[in-house]
């Protein structure tokens, strides 16, 4: 499956990658002059949390184990096949936003104006999400989860190796809460 990575420490927290989304996404007009002149505001499915120095972008995880799934009461959250993905039909959903309470992440959005729930479907219709394809740093990349595992996988036994100590000799307790 294929998931929206972020390199921390790329990201400046411009917020290029909301604005986009949300004239590419929730405009009619589908450019920032037409975004910003229409009434509601377009809502972006991306937004960016913190500020300098420790600014990241949140959007849909798409969950393996999604509560957001089980939380819809009328099936209007679906995991499309194909892609893995978590996709909102927005003809089915009937504005509860209930999959706002349960989402762990915060990341799915009542839209008032509309009267539905909106998340990030990663642009499923585009060739590649326009929050990747405008980041100014490249903070944003498509990758296959097992990418990052990977990465992760690397890091953890980075740090685990820094935390022991590796290449003292010797025994070393991490950590016993004494």
């Amino acid at each position: 499956m294929k998931v929206i990575g972020v390199y921390m420490d790329r990201c400046l927290g411009c917020k290029t990658c909301e604005l986009y989304c949300g004239a590419e996404r929730g405009s009619e007009g589908k450019t920032l002059l037409a975004a910003v002149q229409e009434t509601p505001v377009p809502r972006p499915r991306v937004r960016v949390e913190g500020g300098p120095g420790g600014a990241f972008p949140l959007q849909c995880r798409h969950c393996l184990q999604a509560p957001c799934l089980d939380a819809c009461l009328t099936g209007a959250l679906h995991r499309d096949e194909k892609s893995g993905m978590v996709i909102i039909q927005e003809e089915r959903c009937i504005g509860c936003w209930t999959c706002t309470a349960f989402c762990p992440y915060g990341v799915i959005y009542p839209s008032c104006e509309r009267k539905i729930a909106v998340k990030c479907d990663r642009c499923l219709y585009m060739e590649k999400p326009v929050c990747v394809d405008v980041c100014p740093t490249q903070a944003l990349e498509v990758m296959e989860l097992d990418e990052i595992e990977e990465l992760l996988g690397e890091k953890r036994q980075n740090t685990t190796k820094a935390l022991a100590g590796v290449g003292r000799e010797g025994i070393r307790i991490l950590d016993i809460g004494r």
